[in-house]
């Protein structure tokens, strides 16, 4: 008897090509059909979005796949942002600050079995810790990215930026202690 089990093809068909042509000329699409210059702010934010999802798909832990779905959702919102920003903040901001408190909830837990921190700690330790605080820093660089077009990003999502970053920190701190990775403090100099 045959399997019945089908699985979807992520195969492009023949006819269909990757390249359009039509951002040669510098410009890109939004949703709607406006096309704008590459170095457009919206363009910027999305671009930021899209390194930070980067990042965080070469970090194996299933806890960022999640996250990266999000972003994804996030970047759908900002390419029409002025279209639909208010549809995309009546209908997401629900689904923002509740993944907002689940953050905060899995933050709390991991504070609870890591080291207290009374200093700043220089980005590093192991190879996931120092990409995880790699992806922190892009990540704050996309909040600022989304605020600069237009303040508080779709659906409430530049709280959700904000408290991502602080998660993505704390992992850093996990996985350094997991491993027995000590974390190395900063000292300015006045501290001498």
């Amino acid at each position: 008897m045959q399997n019945k089990t089908t699985r979807k093809s992520t195969s492009r068909s023949a006819g269909t090509k990757i390249y359009t042509r039509t951002g040669d000329d510098g410009t890109t699409g939004l949703i709607g059909g406006k096309r704008v210059s590459k170095n457009d702010a919206a363009i910027i934010a999305l671009g930021n979005l899209d390194e930070l999802n980067a990042f965080l798909g070469m970090i194996y832990l299933p806890e960022l796949r999640k996250i990266q779905a999000d972003l994804m959702e996030i970047a759908a919102g900002l390419a029409g942002y002025k279209k639909i920003k208010a549809v995309a903040s009546g209908r997401t901001k629900g689904k923002w600050e509740k993944r907002v408190k689940e953050m905060e909830e899995e933050i709390d837990k991991m504070q609870l079995k890591l080291p207290e921190l009374h200093r700043f700690v220089l980005p590093g330790g192991c190879e996931t810790a120092t990409q995880l605080h790699l992806a922190r820093a892009v990540c704050r660089r996309a909040e600022r990215a989304i605020i600069g077009v237009g303040g508080k990003g779709p659906g409430g999502s530049i709280k959700y930026l904000n408290r991502l970053s602080d998660y993505l920190f704390t992992l850093a701190r996990r996985e350094n202690f997991q491993t027995g990775t000590e974390e190395e403090v900063w000292e300015s100099k006045s501290d001498h």
